[in-house]
């Protein structure tokens, strides 16, 4: 098995003073109001500059939208990472629900991953590629954590839909139950399902 350990977040967009306050804007708009509904001159206004300095620093809103959640992508890679690295390699897949539970609580409109498929998802929008791509860092993730391919990936489901079931259903103990069927995928549990009955003993001598 892999060590989780080798993994490392995506990288940061590399820009400048002002590239970092174009991006601190479109995070905020873009995450609480969604990208398309968003127009280039609100962010270049909130961010304090022009929208020709926009332009010259991402091409395109395009862009500005795909360097904005690749840098909340690091954000939230580098604090799990983290949060693994001091967590004992039996409890390390748990504690990514955990973690996730914590995060949801600051960005509770969701996962923003989420929201932009929601946006342009089955389409050639560049942001499509940065959400799949996100999307296949966690699978690498939780297949670095458990060795079984097949449980690694029905911990990702189960990943995937407490965040869904947090955001649109207002429920932050689906982490918790989530986190639960988790650990009942690594005993070789089925969640919800009963054991199998045991087999009888004969009283033929």
């Amino acid at each position: 098995m892999r060590s989780v350990l080798t993994l490392q977040p995506v990288p940061l967009p590399v820009t400048t003073g002002a590239g970092e306050r174009l991006l601190d804007a479109a995070e905020d708009l873009f995450y609480w109001r969604g990208i398309g509904a968003v127009g280039v001159d609100l962010v270049a206004e909130t961010a304090g500059v022009t929208k020709r300095t926009l332009y010259q620093r991402f091409g395109s809103k395009s862009e500005l939208a795909c360097a904005y959640l690749q840098r909340r992508a690091h954000h939230w890679q580098a604090l799990l990472l983290d949060t693994l690295s001091l967590t004992r390699d039996e409890e390390r897949p748990l504690v990514v629900y955990d973690a996730a539970a914590r995060w949801a609580e600051q960005n509770p409109r969701g996962c923003a991953f989420v929201n932009a498929w929601a946006e342009f998802g089955n389409t050639a929008h560049p942001v499509a590629a940065v959400v799949c791509d996100e999307k296949r860092w966690m699978r690498q993730l939780f297949r670095s954590l458990v060795s079984s391919k097949a449980k690694a990936d029905h911990l990702q489901l189960l990943y995937e839909g407490a965040q869904v079931i947090a955001s649109t259903l207002g429920d932050h103990a689906a982490y918790a139950r989530a986190k639960k069927g988790a650990r009942a995928v690594l005993a070789g549990n089925q969640p919800g399902r009963a054991p199998a009955a045991q087999p009888t003993r004969s009283t033929k001598g």
